[in-house]
């Protein structure tokens, strides 16, 4: 697989965006920060404890939060956020013969582990999205279940790491969560 492609916005914008959406994200209430958070991560635990050990003084800080508490998820916890995450898949205008290969390689890779395939995507290009699922669907569709088992987890606590960074910078950019 190709290297992923550089962020092009400056450290400095994102950093002042992380900021104040972290300020924002850190008063928010237990309720709304939770239901937030399950959108970055579908464990209910992972949710409850990331909420619960606000405020974060940083974006690291939180970042580093979230990969603790990923590492700390039970297997029933990680079936739980498997359950609320979709398969990738590709826009509408894509040809036809790549949706039904995605879709093929989804189905063989569910067949063998019995839930979604997971991958974070953060760095590729969109048009490079489809080529990097199928190669990684194809490799992983040879591992046992427990090194898929692993691999799926730190998939995982990556997809919850840029959904953080999201999070945090749509929170720096509106006015209330409400």
């Amino acid at each position: 697989m190709e290297a992923p492609v550089p962020d092009p916005v400056s450290a400095s914008t994102r950093a002042s965006a992380h900021s104040s959406g972290l300020d924002r994200f850190n008063t928010w209430p237990r309720e709304v920060a939770e239901a937030a958070l399950l959108e970055c991560c579908g464990s209910r635990r992972w949710a409850v404890r990331m909420a619960a050990h606000r405020p974060y003084p940083d974006l690291g800080a939180a970042l580093a939060a979230s990969d603790e508490a990923g590492y700390d998820l039970a297997p029933a916890d990680i079936a739980e956020a498997l359950a609320s995450e979709s398969a990738p898949c590709l826009h509408h205008a894509a040809p036809r013969a790549a949706h039904l290969a995605l879709r093929a390689a989804h189905a063989a890779y569910e067949s063998r582990f019995g839930h979604a395939f997971v991958i974070c995507l953060d760095g590729w290009l969109p048009s490079q999205h489809v080529d990097q699922v199928l190669a990684a669907i194809r490799t992983r569709l040879a591992h046992d279940p427990d090194e898929e088992r692993a691999l799926t987890a730190e998939e995982m606590r990556r997809l919850a790491r840029g959904r953080i960074i999201e999070l945090v910078t749509d929170a720096g950019r509106a006015r209330s969560p409400f």
